[in-house]
Parts: structure tokens; C-alpha cells; sequence
């Protein structure tokens, strides 16, 4: 999954990013309002951290801008206000969680991964068949067969589990599973999905859809 992290203190933003790319996710950061909303207008997230306190604006602003578009886009406040009015004020915005600094990292990932599985009908193990994903241990197994992935694959893996059946296009999985930094004419999810399906040596069960993308196919 895609995040978007929005806060200027540059020692936190590579902790974070440092930390959420090793839990598996895409990171994009922002250190000013302008910057975030930009990059909200032009990518896709799965969910942002939002600071309030921010150059050129602050996070309430953003956050009731973000929601007046209708993007469904998941949102935690992550600040250092910690007064019931400041916490209030930003769930009446749109928030769907607000965390108060310091925090523990563990927490914040843990608070990641429950809104993520909002998608997922609130359960951090997915299964199609025999595959099975441990959203919450970030475990990979076939057949009972654990698998050792890449957090790409393991990306490219975990967004077709959540649309098993339905075709995803190279330009979505990119979108969602690689940063703003991923070169949009590369082969890289193409080779990505190829080393996922030696890996899962399972014939057919993600499927090539001629010009238009990839499925992973369903149980009969």
C-alpha cells in the first residue's frame, strides 16, 4: 500500500520512512501543505500521516480540503497537540485516527495496519484458496508453504489478494505499490510479477490478461 507522509522535521520523516518501507509500504513524503496537497491531486493513496503544524497551512485545512474532493483516502493526525479540542477538531474534520508525539513506532504501524483492513472486512489475514497473507506479521504461505518474499512481491501480492477475480492494470499496482520515484515506462512490475509466480510455483494463479493487466484467480 501507498502512504503519504506529511511533516517537516526531517529526522522524523526518514524514522518514518525508514520504518513503513521496511514494514512493506510505498512512501512518498511532503514537508509543506502546498507540497501534500499537490501530490494528493496527482497520486493515489492508500493512506496519509498528517502533521498540523506545517508550512503553508496546516493539517485541519488540509485534511477538510482533502475531504471536501470526496477522496476516500485514510488519514491520521500525527502531532504533538495533544489537547481534547485539537483531537476532537480533527476527527470533526475527517481524520479517521489521531495519534499524539511522541509515539511509539509499533503503535503507529499497529494504527496503519487497522485502517488498512477497513478494506479488507476488518481482518489482517487474507485468503484465496490455499494463499494466505498475514497483514499483521507480514507472512506469506501456500499450501501451508511459507514463502519468502520481496516487499515488492509482497506488495504486488497483497493488492491482488484484496481484488481477487478482478483485473488490475501495471499502471495501478505501480500507482500502490511503488513510490513517486518509480519510472512509470519500466518493466519493473512486469519482472515483479514474474519472480512472484516462480515463487508461488502455481501455475495460472495469477493470471496475464493481454493488454490490460493482471488476476489472481479465484478457487473454482
Amino acid at each position: 500500500m501507498r502512504l503519504l507522509v506529511v511533516e517537516d522535521e526531517e529526522d522524523l520523516v526518514e524514522a518514518l520512512r525508514v520504518g513503513l518501507v521496511r514494514a512493506g509500504y510505498a512512501v512518498d513524503v511532503a514537508a509543506d501543505a502546498l507540497t501534500a496537497h499537490e501530490k494528493l491531486q496527482v497520486n493515489s493513496y492508500d493512506l496519509v500521516l498528517l502533521d498540523l503544524n506545517l508550512p503553508g497551512g496546516d493539517g485541519f485545512q488540509l485534511c477538510r480540503a482533502v475531504r471536501a474532493t470526496g477522496d476516500g483516502v485514510r488519514i491520521i493526525m500525527v502531532t504533538a497537540r495533544d489537547r481534547l479540542d485539537d483531537r476532537v477538531r480533527g476527527l470533526d474534520e475527517g481524520a479517521d485516527d489521531y495519534l499524539v508525539k511522541p509515539f511509539a513506532f509499533p503503535e503507529l504501524l499497529a494504527r496503519v495496519r487497522a485502517l488498512l483492513r477497513r478494506d479488507t472486512g476488518g481482518t489482517s489475514v487474507l485468503e484465496v484458496g490455499t494463499l494466505r497473507i498475514d497483514t499483521a506479521r507480514m507472512e506469506v504461505s501456500l499450501d501451508g508453504r511459507a514463502l519468502a518474499l520481496t516487499p515488492k512481491e509482497y506488495g504486488v501480492l497483497h493488492y491482488l489478494m484484496t481484488r481477487p477475480g478482478y483485473v488490475v492494470s501495471s499502471e495501478e499496482l505501480l500507482e500502490h505499490v511503488w513510490d513517486e520515484h518509480a519510472d512509470p515506462f519500466t518493466n519493473t512490475v512486469r519482472v515483479t510479477v514474474g519472480n512472484l509466480r516462480r515463487k508461488l510455483q502455481a501455475d495460472g494463479l495469477i493470471e496475464t490478461v493481454i493488454s490490460r493487466g493482471y488476476r489472481l484467480r479465484e478457487p473454482a
